[in-house]
Parts: structure tokens; C-alpha cells; sequence
């Protein structure tokens, strides 16, 4: 039960961490639509803090994964939002084609859901 515990926090901070690296800017640090670059973007940066309300109070997890992901062919705002998928992929320790990446990419995209469903109002 104990290691439960200590995942699921690490899990919290990991996606706080790549949150404020990564979406701040046009999100906002709180989520609400308000970043830095979002009065230079052409199309709205969106209030990450009503996903669950906009869908009947439940949080759109598949939605959101794919939509960070990017890799699976929908692209968020019409294609305004950088792939993260394809960006964490690159990034990471294992080699581009080792299943190590796979897993380091897919758990960075989960990771990063997790805390936006932690942010809903």
C-alpha cells in the first residue's frame, strides 16, 4: 500500500512539472486560459480548468490524452497546440525506437492528464 502512495504523489508532481513547463505559457499557471502567449495566439487558449465541467462533470481523460499526444491523428484547436508526444519522444533516454521511449513517452502524456483532472473546478 505504501509504494500506492508515493506513485501516485510522484505522478502529481511530475505533471505539475511538465504542465508549468509546457503549458504554462499559453494556458496560464492556473489553467484558466491565460498565459503569457495567449494574446499573441490566433486561436484562444482554452480554460483547462472546465474540461470536466463542459462534459456533464466528468473528466474527458481519453480526450485529453490524445489530445496532448497528438500522435493519434487529433489535433487539438486545429492544430494550433504542439504535438507533445512527438516532443516528449525525442526527448527521451531511450532510443528512438527502443520500447523504453514508448513507455517514458506515454507515461509523461498520462502524467500530465493526471494533473489537469487534479485542476477541474
Amino acid at each position: 500500500m505504501a509504494f500506492a502512495s508515493v506513485a501516485h504523489a510522484q505522478d502529481k508532481e511530475i505533471g505539475a512539472g511538465l504542465y508549468a513547463d509546457y503549458c504554462a505559457v499559453c494556458h496560464g499557471a492556473a489553467g484558466k486560459g491565460d498565459g503569457d502567449m495567449a494574446n499573441v495566439l490566433t486561436i484562444p487558449s482554452p480554460n483547462l480548468t472546465l474540461l470536466s465541467k463542459a462534459n456533464d462533470g466528468v473528466f474527458p481523460m481519453l480526450q485529453v490524452i490524445h489530445i496532448i499526444d497528438g500522435r493519434t491523428g487529433v489535433r487539438a484547436h486545429g492544430g494550433a497546440m504542439p504535438l507533445f508526444g512527438s516532443m516528449f519522444s525525442e526527448q527521451s533516454v531511450a532510443g528512438p525506437d527502443d520500447y523504453g521511449s514508448v513507455l517514458e513517452t506515454r507515461g509523461r502524456v498520462l502524467s500530465l492528464a493526471m494533473y489537469l483532472e487534479l485542476i477541474q473546478q
